[in-house]
């Protein structure tokens, strides 16, 4: 009887945090409904509520911004708005903050988050999975000896939250590994090992962008 409940809950349980998880982005997503007005709210209209329609409701924004920020107009009237913000007191460094971030990591041309490295943490023997995000600023470059790059360690089984550490560049293993695989074995503490890609060829270093302006 042990066994046949272990494998039951071994198809259930993967199932039903699935479901739990899209039950979650949906019903988050259906609060931008919050935008239309009552009377053309289905509710209103038809009589019930329709779950996932706040998820259309949330993409379709998403692309008219998208569209709209893509074209001249667009671009001159989202500089206004953010020269607007940058004038209000607190706002303008959140905004700016979170702005550098964004487009630093959803940016195809940047190398932040798109490479998963192996360094010693939180003391020399111990080794965790981190992921590249750049490299040190230059105010900080000239207090370090060597060159050095910044990686974010996640935490376990929550990635979103970690730290922010400078290592040198020699002490940096890069993996044969995605960042979805990488994301995959912190997420499962190291329960789900993610399959070896190709013939792993001993790490160099020197595959990793160079930090700038290094310290002679």
């Amino acid at each position: 009887m042990k066994r046949y409940l272990i494998a039951g809950m071994l198809v259930w349980a993967p199932l039903g945090i699935t479901i739990w998880v899209i039950d979650f982005l949906v019903t988050t997503l259906d609060q931008t409904l919050l935008l239309v007005p009552g009377p053309l709210r289905p509710e209103a209209l038809i009589g019930y509520r329709i779950p996932g329609l706040g998820v259309l409701l949330s993409f379709l924004i998403l692309f008219v911004t998208g569209v709209f920020a893509a074209n001249f107009l667009g671009q001159r009237l989202i500089k206004m708005w953010e020269g607007v913000l940058g004038r209000i007191p607190f706002v303008k460094s959140i905004y700016s903050s979170v702005k550098q971030v964004s487009d630093t990591v959803l940016s195809d041309q940047g190398t932040a988050f798109r490479k998963a490295l192996l360094v010693e943490f939180p003391r020399p023997g111990c080794w965790t999975i981190a992921f590249l995000t750049g490299a040190p600023a230059d105010a900080v470059v000239d207090h370090l000896s060597g060159e050095h790059v910044s990686v974010y360690v996640p935490t376990t089984p929550n990635p979103t939250g970690g730290y922010f550490v400078m290592v040198p560049k020699t002490a940096v293993r890069e993996l044969d590994m995605s960042v979805d695989d990488a994301l995959k074995y912190i997420i499962s503490m190291g329960v789900v090992a993610p399959r070896r890609r190709s013939v792993v060829k001993k790490p160099t270093p020197a595959s990793l962008p160079a930090a700038a302006h290094p310290r002679n």
